[in-house]
């Protein structure tokens, strides 16, 4: 997952699509898009987690799926499992920090967006 400090400028010439947090992900048009900005108005709200994976796994969208809002370091790794390919840290938020998160878990014993196949039956 790639770690975006909080104020970094935006990247030039992509066709980012904001999905609003009622939107429904199956309906959206992607056609042409680069990005999706899935947002997180506050830690308690986790309807993104379930437009991120319908948008991976049912829409089979290839491009970057990234989190911005109240984006907490404990989240990352969840986000990662369904489907976040960048998220926003939080201000104030260090990504070498973030970056622990990922090294705590070495696998998962179910199937998710990234690994489809749970882990008895990976080779």
């Amino acid at each position: 997952m790639r770690l975006i400090a909080a104020g970094t400028p935006p990247e030039e010439n992509l066709h980012v699509l904001a999905l609003p947090n009622d939107a429904d992900a199956l309906a959206v048009p992607l056609e042409g898009v680069d990005r999706i900005e899935l947002d997180f108005p506050k830690f308690t709200d986790g309807r993104a987690f379930t437009q991120a994976r319908l948008l991976r796994q049912r829409r089979g969208f290839a491009g970057d799926i990234r989190a911005t809002g109240d984006v907490g370091i404990d989240q990352l790794v969840q986000m990662h499992r369904v489907g976040f390919s960048s998220a926003v840290l939080k201000e104030g938020k260090d990504p070498a920090d973030a970056e622990r998160q990922f090294a705590r878990y070495e696998a998962f014993y179910q199937g998710d967006a990234v690994e489809t196949a749970p882990l008895f039956a990976r080779g």
